[in-house]
């Protein structure tokens, strides 16, 4: 790997000279293994700790299949698809792999007593199977997590839809949080030239997400002089839809938990901020009753910041703690558009407030090829910026998800794989220091 990591630095290694590279049988990975899925049976999910359960260790490398690509990784990131993973959440992680391997030859590699985790990564192209042509050895890359194979009809309108669609690192297996990625060809984008390799890592996954979800005509279809509220705003996810709400000339009302992430909120520019901790809004009673008190002292203080307006759009991902509320919120003809569950999966509202005000509850997950290509173009163009906190080394990885998992965490949490230090990797240094307050708008509170 040392003879890797110093072709990479060298800055001037040719195409031929990265293809001939030797590659180890054998390469540094964060894992959990399918013997310890039962090792939180019994804890609530706040108990359950990615430091006991997360492994870094050597693990076999696979082999490069037609039309995959074998990178080597310098950065990657936490999401919280990997605390679920850690934790063995909704479900063990190693179901998703023995059904994927069981789909063709090619897959059946992924289903193994181990699983590679991590859907982010930046890094270079060491190998590519048969029939990839557009990625060189040693081009400098980012990864978007679909993976899809688009043999059915289905996914050629919105690859989100095609059937054997799953997301790298998380339902496959040899994901980014490693010094090797095995990745299909087609998930690689251009690395932004004038970002660090743990600034490049961090925003693939809930930036491409936060543009299907709030931008693009699949999900919300933001447009200039909507009000959006925006749960979680300074975190990983809503800190780019934040962003996102801000360059399209729409409002954002910011939901946070503390003031050092509102501060975060007004660093991006957004006026409007709600801490719902120091407001103390609790929209359960107990863990079966919710509270409708409480959504309209939440509603009545959005009109109050926005002048009277309820919100056209709601940025919803938390799930059961929030939903009742965000479904009361959205003006009528509103729409909620919703991605995730991180509270609880059985969400729970009151239909009146939906049929009755004809509002919409969308759908989203992840994007497809183009909405990803789209958002990483916003971070190439410097119109979104990475929203990098703190960086762990690889051998920290637990702490890193379990930060992630108590929410102690702003914005996203970094992880070094091959680079051995931060700050390295910007081939456009001009650009960069153009942009550098921006960048470091989250590392500086």
């Amino acid at each position: 790997m040392q003879q890797i990591l110093d072709a990479i630095t060298a800055g001037d290694t040719t195409a031929e000279e990265f293809a001939a590279l030797p590659v180890p049988d054998h390469y540094r990975a964060v894992t959990v293994h399918k013997d310890e899925a039962t090792m939180f049976e019994g804890l609530a999910s706040r108990d359950k700790d990615p430091r006991k359960s997360l492994h870094v260790e050597d693990v076999p490398l696979p082999e490069v299949g037609p039309g995959e690509a074998l990178v080597a990784v310098m950065a990657s990131a936490i999401n919280y698809n990997t605390v679920w993973t850690s934790i063995f959440e909704p479900v063990s992680t190693f179901g998703f792999l023995e059904r994927y391997g069981r789909t063709s030859p090619l897959a059946a590699k992924h289903d193994q007593p181990y699983h590679v985790v991590g859907s982010d990564l930046a890094g270079v192209v060491l190998r590519t199977g048969a029939g990839v042509h557009t990625w060189k050895p040693g081009t400098e890359v980012v990864a978007h997590c679909l993976s899809v194979e688009l043999e059915a009809p289905d996914g050629h309108n919105d690859t989100m839809l095609d059937p054997e669609q799953r997301i790298w690192g998380f339902e496959t297996n040899f994901g980014g949080l490693a010094h090797l990625a095995l990745v299909k060809a087609n998930q690689l984008m251009p690395k932004p030239a004038h970002l660090t390799w743990e600034e490049a890592a961090s925003p693939g996954l809930v930036n491409s997400t936060a543009y299907r979800q709030l931008i693009s005509k699949n999900g919300a279809g933001l447009k200039l002089g909507d009000t959006v509220l925006i749960w979680g705003a300074s975190g990983g996810l809503g800190s780019y839809a934040t962003q996102m709400a801000l360059a399209a000339g729409a409002t954002p009302v910011c939901v946070v938990s503390s003031p050092e992430k509102a501060e975060i909120c007004h660093a991006m520019g957004a006026e409007l901020v709600i801490d719902r901790r120091a407001e103390d809004y609790t929209f359960w009673k107990d863990e079966t009753t919710q509270d409708p008190k409480e959504w309209r002292r939440f509603g009545a203080r959005i009109r109050e910041l926005t002048g009277g307006r309820d919100v056209d759009i709601v940025f919803e991902h938390p799930g059961r703690e929030t939903f009742g509320a965000s479904v009361f919120a959205a003006r009528k003809g509103g729409t909620i558009v919703t991605c995730a569950s991180t509270s609880g999966y059985m969400h729970e509202y009151d239909n009146r407030y939906l049929w009755m005000n004809l509002k919409r509850i969308v759908g989203s997950h992840f994007a497809n090829y183009r909405e990803a290509w789209e958002a990483n173009d916003l971070i190439n163009r410097g119109l979104i910026q990475p929203t990098l906190s703190k960086v762990y080394g690889l051998d920290d990885v637990g702490q890193a998800a379990n930060d992630v998992h108590l929410n102690l965490h702003q914005g996203k949490v970094g992880v070094l794989c091959l680079a051995p230090e931060e700050g390295m990797g910007v081939r456009d240094a001009a650009r960069r220091e153009a942009l550098l307050p921006l960048i470091n708008r989250f590392r500086d509170v």
